[in-house]
C-alpha cells in the first residue's frame, strides 16, 4: 500500500508563490507516476502536472510555464512550484500516485491553497 501525505497549501495572496509537498511512504517502489490534480467548488478535479519516475512530465495547458512539478525520488516526494498564484488557483490540490500499469494505487487527502485578489 502507498500513503500519500501533501502539505504546503495556504491562503495566499495574488502573485505569490507556493510549493507543495507530497510525500510517498509504503510500497513506494510501486510508484511509476505521481501528480498533481485539482478540484475547485463547482469544477471537476483536473490534471494539473505529472512526473514519472524516469522525469518525464505532463501539464495542462494552461499551467505550462507557471507551475513546475518535481521529483525526489530518493525522497519519495513530489513537489508542485507555483508561480504567479492567480484567484483562479483556488482549490484543493490532490497528489496521486500511479503504477506502471496507469492504475490508481492512491490518492491524498489533499491541500487547500486558497488566493485571495
Amino acid at each position: 500500500q502507498v500513503q500519500l501525505v501533501e502539505s504546503g497549501g495556504g491562503l495566499v495572496q495574488a502573485g505569490v508563490s507556493l510549493r507543495l509537498s507530497c510525500a510517498a511512504s509504503g510500497s513506494i517502489f510501486s510508484i511509476f507516476t505521481m501528480g498533481w490534480y485539482r478540484r475547485s467548488p463547482g469544477k471537476q478535479r483536473e490534471l494539473v502536472a505529472a512526473i514519472t519516475s524516469g522525469g518525464t512530465t505532463n501539464y495542462a495547458d494552461s499551467l505550462k510555464g507557471r507551475f513546475t512539478i518535481s521529483r525526489d525520488n530518493s525522497k519519495s516526494t513530489a513537489y508542485l512550484q507555483m508561480n504567479s498564484l492567480k484567484p483562479e488557483d483556488t482549490a484543493v490540490y490532490y497528489c496521486n500516485a500511479e503504477n506502471m500499469f496507469y492504475s490508481v494505487i492512491s490518492w491524498g487527502q489533499g491541500t487547500q491553497v486558497t488566493v485571495s485578489s
